[in-house]
């Protein structure tokens, strides 16, 4: 492994610059749409897919997306090279932009399919990994992973990761500036005790100047995604965007030099009351939808409220449009509707 100068060009993937984070049980496609509808250029990833739920299981319910969603990428998890290859040829025959491997999630269930997090310790099969996959797709295949493992806090261990793994051809690395610690914690508490060290992660970006280098965790302001954007190439936020999806409402103005978009609440609203019509039509419960829109509104007058009324079961019965009406109406929730 070889460390490069430490001279900085341009990153040579500007598509990593802003991106949401993947996100169990969060970053569906439906999540993906609403988030799309409030930023253009950021960088959307779809929740972790096992190889084996591929292979074995229900294809188009794993990979299926809107074309709205583009720039998307797909977020594996496995170890075996020959799967990882297999799936990452279904992401771009699918259609996404990206492929990404999973080597930051500490969940024990994650640990006993050999995979996410305790990958770390096996850089070289993630070399491998990273060369099956490259060799069976055009897109780009990068790397989700943490700063170090367990209670070990040592810049070496994720520098001699980063350079193993950039060995076999990876040029993009998102890097959670937390350990990951395997045993003990929680996936919840995974992501708050461990101690955020963010300076590993601008470290790497001087180290390794020609890679890629997009840091992960704990950044909830634009002020702090100008800070880091100082030091490293992207900045990937997890939480704060999905609880706080307005911050992103300028991100193409404020990051990417676009016109502003001249988007509001109330019309980004709109659109997600004709999408969640569009899915009601095909049979499908709205509220798979509508739990994703409820932080649009934080931090306004009201927003307790809109939260209530989306989220009350007896209001269903009115559709998404006689939600969002009541929703809006200063005397929502007066009058329970039965479902």
């Amino acid at each position: 492994m070889q460390v490069s100068s430490p001279s900085r060009p341009p990153s040579p993937h500007p598509m990593h610059r802003l991106s949401v984070a993947p996100m169990m049980d969060w970053t569906d496609r439906h999540c993906r749409y609403f988030h799309r509808l409030l930023t253009r250029h950021t960088l959307l990833y779809t929740e972790m897919v096992t190889t084996g739920a591929l292979i074995h299981g229900d294809r188009p319910r794993h990979l299926d997306f809107n074309d709205e969603e583009h720039p998307v990428a797909l977020q594996l998890g496995g170890s075996e090279p020959a799967d990882l290859a297999t799936c990452a040829k279904l992401a771009q025959d699918w259609g996404y932009d990206e492929v990404n491997l999973n080597c930051g999630c500490p969940s024990e269930r994650v640990q006993r399919g050999a995979f996410g997090a305790c990958l770390m310790n096996e850089a070289p099969l993630v070399a491998d990994c990273v060369k099956a996959m490259r060799d069976a797709v055009d897109i780009p295949v990068t790397v989700k992973h943490r700063i170090g493992i367990d209670k070990t806090e040592d810049y070496g261990f994720v520098r001699d990761f980063v350079g193993t793994v950039a060995d076999a051809g990876c040029e993009v690395f998102l890097v959670h500036a937390r350990n990951a610690w395997l045993k003990g914690l929680s996936p919840k508490e995974n992501r708050e005790i461990p101690p955020l060290r963010y300076e590993y992660a601008h470290q790497l970006k001087r180290d390794f100047p020609h890679l890629t280098i997009v840091i992960n965790g704990g950044v909830g302001t634009n002020e702090q995604i100008a800070e880091h954007l100082q030091h490293v190439d992207g900045v990937m936020l997890g939480r704060e965007a999905y609880h706080n999806p307005w911050l992103m409402a300028d991100w193409d103005e404020r990051f990417f030099g676009q016109a502003p978009s001249g988007i509001t609440r109330e019309s980004i609203e709109d659109a997600m009351v004709e999408y969640m019509e569009r899915f009601a039509a095909t049979g499908a419960p709205f509220t798979h939808v509508s739990r994703h829109i409820l932080g649009l509104w934080n931090g306004l007058p009201g927003a307790r409220r809109r939260r209530q009324v989306w989220s009350d079961p007896t209001y269903r019965a009115l559709g998404p449009r006689g939600v969002s009406r009541l929703a809006r109406s200063p005397s929502a929730g007066a009058q329970p509707v039965a479902a």
